[in-house]
């Protein structure tokens, strides 16, 4: 028996143009050199003491220029006289496992080889107190036997929830830190408490060890880089907040009022730590819509791959409508299952309708977009949720972008 009925044999895939989205386009050019500058800075080199050991962490997320950032901070550590060595920082990721957790690092160019510093990964925690009843904070025990705690991580808007502080350098000493038992006990008290949690955990940690300084990274919606900050610690908490600001008001968007079928060629946890991020798409798991979102109004997506950067973990196929077979194959359901577990969020493991192809998957699309005919359906398709510069629409939607100040048409061009 067929799936799609026989009207389906009628629906035509529409012509897609490839056009740019405009977003501005500041970025930095030389890392390195905006790095040295700050650690030649009085206020940030009192901070450190010659011969002390550094546990320098590392998230999960596909951070653009991440091994240049990591390479330039501990090549200054080092002229300094620290010793530093590298740490995941990445609560469950990889499925919770230590060689995973490395090996996503390494992915990123971030190897022993590369930096020149050893590489320590263990999910081994130590509990430095508690937030409350039954609340311990957890915290990676080799990063505990170090004299110094540094974070490097982007500062950018949480996937799930509103605050003065979201992902960031706060969120990494708090979950990334904690490793899998610290990252599943605060994901247990739920996103919307997440604001006032992630600081006070934050805040905890930094209050028992020697956190002299983090490294904050802002993208602009070129994903390159906009800003690196080196933020001394006792700055960290103040300064995250307007960094925060800083990275919202540079974040891409869908410059469109309402999508029919949005197509997203690729979901990974290395481009959102949903998989493809709420706030670019509105889909937030367990909820019809994410109440932080601003962006159009879309009926159906669907997903056609997962990333290579996202090593199996299909974290986000919950928010599609559907997907291929060749996604449904490549899921890796271990590191998947461990994510959602600990994060307490399954219905972002939940498995969309599977058709073979995109185009299949497009006809089942047009035939549930209710109020519109088959034929007339306005799709965009995108790479992912961070590449927004350079997208797809179907040829009926030039109408709205011709003129439009957000677009470049391939004749503008």
């Amino acid at each position: 028996m067929p799936i799609l009925p026989e009207s389906a044999k009628s629906i035509v895939s529409p012509t897609m143009i490839p056009i740019k989205q405009v977003f501005p386009d500041q970025h930095l050019t030389d890392i390195p050199a905006v790095i040295a500058a700050q650690f030649a800075d009085n206020n940030i080199r009192s901070l450190l003491e010659t011969g002390k050991t550094a546990a320098i962490l590392v998230g999960s997320r596909g951070i653009t220029d991440l091994k240049i950032v990591v390479k330039s901070t501990i090549d200054q550590l080092l002229a300094l006289g620290i010793k530093p060595f590298i740490l995941p920082a990445m609560g469950s990721h990889g499925g919770g496992e230590a060689a995973e957790q490395r090996r996503i690092i390494e992915n990123y160019g971030i190897t022993e080889e590369a930096m020149g510093v050893p590489i320590y990964s263990s999910m081994e925690t130590v509990v430095i107190g508690q937030l409350g009843p039954d609340f311990p904070i957890h915290v990676d025990k080799i990063a505990s036997q170090a004299d110094y705690i540094i974070p490097i991580n982007r500062v950018k808007a949480h996937t799930a929830f509103d605050g003065e502080i979201e992902s960031g350098l706060c969120k990494m000493l708090s979950i990334g830190l904690g490793k899998h038992n610290g990252c599943s006990r605060i994901h247990q008290e739920g996103f919307p408490n997440f604001p006032k949690i992630l600081p006070k955990v934050a805040a905890k940690v930094m209050d028992t060890f020697c956190i002299p300084l983090g490294v904050a990274i802002v993208e602009n919606a070129h994903e390159k880089v906009h800003t690196v900050k080196v933020v001394p610690g006792q700055n960290l908490l103040e300064e995250e907040k307007k960094l925060l600001a800083l990275s919202k008001s540079l974040m891409p968007k869908l410059c469109f009022d309402h999508i029919d079928v949005l197509i997203v060629d690729q979901l990974g946890k290395d481009i959102s730590g949903d998989g493809m991020d709420p706030n670019i798409t509105g889909r937030l798991a367990g909820q019809p819509t994410s109440p932080y979102y601003t962006g159009p109004t879309i009926k159906r997506i669907i997903i056609n791959r997962l990333s290579e950067g996202t090593h199996g973990n299909a974290v986000g196929i919950g928010c599609a409508d559907f997907i291929t077979r060749e996604l449904y194959e490549s899921i890796d359901f271990m590191p998947t299952y461990a994510n959602l577990i600990a994060c307490c969020v399954p219905e972002n493991a939940k498995i969309p309708m599977v058709f073979e192809n995109e185009q299949e998957a497009l006809k089942a699309a047009a035939i549930t977009c209710h109020g519109v005919k088959d034929n007339e359906i306005t799709v965009v398709k995108i790479q992912d949720t961070l590449h927004l510069i350079d997208i797809q629409v179907s040829e009926n939607l030039l109408p709205y972008c011709k003129d439009n100040p957000n677009f470049i048409l391939p004749q503008q061009g």
